[in-house]
C-alpha cells in the first residue's frame, strides 16, 4: 500500500532522472529497447515479485480461510466496500495529479489515473516510492517530464502534511494509552511530539510559500539553466494548494475508512476513534521511516500489532487487516500500472496512449 504520507526521496529521484533520461531520449535503440521490451519484462518481474511477497506473508493460509469463512455471512459486503475504496482511494491521487502537472500541461482523468498506477509499479522494488516518479513521467511529453519531478514533490509534501497532522493528534490522543504501557518513553514521548510539531510547521510554511521560495532563489542563483523544472511552481496559490491539500486529506480518510471496515470484518471490535487514532499514529510512523513498499506489509503488521493491541488482542484479526489493505492498495494497483504500461510508448513524444 502506498502510505497516505509517503514521499519519494528528492534528491536521489532528482538526480537518478536528471543523469540518465537526458542520455536515452536521444537513443534510439534504447528507445526501442524500452518500448517493446522493458514493459513485459517489468510485467513478469514485478508478477513474480508481488507473488513471492504474497507468499510470504505470515498468516497467509488462515488469512484466505478466514475470508472464504466471511464470504458465507453478511460481512461479505464490507470486504466488497474495502475492494470499491482502492478505485476511489487512487481516483484522489489521480485527480490531484491532474491539477498538479496540468500546470505543465493539460492532461485528461484517465491518463492522469495510468500514469500514477504505472508509478506504483515501478516503485515497489524501490525505495521511498523513488519509482514513482518515472512512473508518471513516461505519461509526459519530451521536454516536459523533468517538469513533473518538482509537481510530484508538491503532491508528496501535501500528503505528508496531511498525514502528520493527523498523526500528530492521533499521538496526543492516544498519550495515556501509549505512556501508560511504556513508561520508559515519557521523555522520548514529549520529544517526538515537540519535534513532529516544528517540522509540521516548517513543512507547512515551505508548502503555503513554495512559489515565493522558487522566485527567491531564482533571484540569487548565478546560473537560472535548471530553473525551468520548477517554474511552474511560482504560480501556485494559497487557493490551489489548499485544494491539492484537501484532495491529499480526502484521499487519507479513504485509508482510514478501509481500516475500520476491514476490522470489523475481521472480528476486531475497536471502537471508531481508537482506531482511527492508533491508524493516525502508523501512517505517522510509516512516512518517517524508510522502507522498500515490498517490505511495507511487515512494518505495517508490527506497528498495528503494537499499538492496536492496546486495545483488542485479537492479533490475528489486526494481522490479516493489515496483510489486506496492503493487498488491496498496492499489489492491485501495481499489476493494474504494469498492463498499462505494456500499451504505453515510454518514450513517444507526445505522452499519450
Amino acid at each position: 500500500m502506498s502510505v497516505p504520507g509517503s514521499m519519494p526521496n528528492m534528491v536521489s529521484g532528482f538526480c537518478t532522472e536528471w543523469l540518465f533520461l537526458p542520455v536515452m531520449l536521444r537513443n534510439k535503440t534504447i528507445k526501442i529497447f524500452l518500448n517493446y521490451f522493458l514493459g513485459p519484462l517489468l510485467f513478469v518481474g514485478l508478477s513474480v515479485s508481488i507473488f513471492q511477497q504474497i507468499r510470504q506473508q505470515p498468516h497467509l493460509a488462515k488469512s484466505w480461510a478466514e475470508i472464504k469463512e466471511s464470504f458465507a455471512s453478511v460481512k461479505a459486503f464490507y470486504l466488497g466496500l474495502a475492494v470499491a475504496l482502492i478505485f476511489v482511494n487512487w481516483g484522489f491521487e489521480s485527480w490531484k495529479w491532474k491539477l498538479l502537472v496540468g500546470s505543465v500541461k493539460p492532461v485528461k482523468f484517465f491518463t492522469a489515473y495510468k500514469a500514477v498506477l504505472s508509478g506504483v509499479s515501478f516503485s515497489v522494488a524501490l525505495p521511498n516510492r523513488v519509482g514513482e516518479y518515472i512512473g508518471r513521467m513516461v505519461y509526459q511529453p519530451q521536454g516536459g517530464r523533468l517538469k513533473t519531478i518538482s509537481l510530484a514533490v508538491v503532491g508528496g509534501l501535501a500528503q505528508l502534511l496531511t498525514t502528520m497532522i493527523f498523526g500528530v493528534i492521533g499521538l496526543i490522543v492516544l498519550k495515556k494509552e501509549l505512556l501508560q504501557a511504556y513508561p520508559q518513553l515519557v521523555i522520548w514521548f514529549q520529544f517526538v511530539l515537540y519535534g513532529l510539531l516544528f517540522v509540521l510547521t516548517c513543512a507547512a510554511f515551505f508548502y503555503y510559500n513554495v512559489g515565493a521560495v522558487v522566485s527567491f532563489f531564482s533571484r540569487w542563483l548565478s546560473s537560472h539553466h535548471y530553473l525551468y523544472l520548477v517554474e511552474a511552481l511560482k504560480n501556485f496559490n494559497a487557493a490551489f494548494l489548499s485544494k491539492i491539500l484537501f484532495l491529499s486529506s480526502l484521499r487519507y480518510g479513504v485509508f482510514m475508512l478501509q481500516y475500520i471496515i476491514l476490522f470489523h470484518f475481521f472480528g476486531v471490535n475497536v471502537s471508531v476513534s481508537s482506531i482511527m487514532s492508533v491508524m493516525s499514529v502508523v501512517f505517522l510512523a510509516l512516512a518517517v521511516i524508510p522502507s522498500i513498499a515490498l517490505l511495507e506489509v511487515g512494518l505495517r503488521g508490527e506497528v498495528s500489532l503494537k499499538l492496536m493491541g492496546l486495545f483488542s488482542a485479537n492479533s490475528l484479526g489486526i494481522g490479516l487487516t493489515s496483510v489486506t489493505v496492503w493487498t488491496l492498495n498496492l499489489v492491485i494497483p501495481a499489476i493494474a500500472g504494469t498492463l498499462f504500461l505494456l500499451n504505453v510508448k515510454l518514450l513517444s513524444k507526445n505522452g499519450e496512449d
